[in-house]
């Protein structure tokens, strides 16, 4: 494994607002073309809770508050010969929106705040789905 193929640690918000989830259509991998929590890598220095601010607000111009870690999890992808592409250790978080008017950017293709119903409908992150029915029952009707 070379360098760049190094395990890089990103964050990622679970923000709900009015019985609807903050979802963003990611435009880069890992969860290029589906719809995932929003978040990003941590630059060196910066700690998790400062990484996954500036990224609500690069991806969905909201302010948020910190809250409790939900889940932990690997995201690895590897090419046709079993190289490695990529490899991830996503840490997912709780947050309380606070203020701001939801905007797509920066790697965000879309952002909105997603119901129950909508949930079903869309082409949603596997690991997003089950943390959303199992830790919420979010999705579960």
């Amino acid at each position: 494994m070379t360098q760049n193929n190094l395990p890089q640690v990103a964050v990622g918000a679970i923000i709900f607002k009015e019985n609807k989830v903050l979802l963003v259509k990611s435009g880069q991998a890992p969860a290029k073309g589906k719809w995932a929590v929003p978040g990003g890598k941590i630059k060196p220095g910066e700690s998790m809770a400062d990484a996954l601010k500036r990224e609500i607000r690069e991806e969905t111009n909201l302010e948020i508050e910190v809250g409790d870690v939900v889940l932990v999890f690997d995201v690895m992808e590897h090419d046709e010969k079993g190289r490695l592409l990529f490899h991830y250790v996503i840490i997912d978080f709780e947050y309380s929106y606070v203020r701001g008017e939801l905007k797509p950017g920066d790697d965000a293709v879309e952002a909105r705040w997603i119901s129950e119903n909508e949930l079903v409908r869309l082409d949603v992150n596997i690991k997003t789905l089950n943390l959303l029915k199992e830790k919420y029952l979010f999705g579960v009707k």
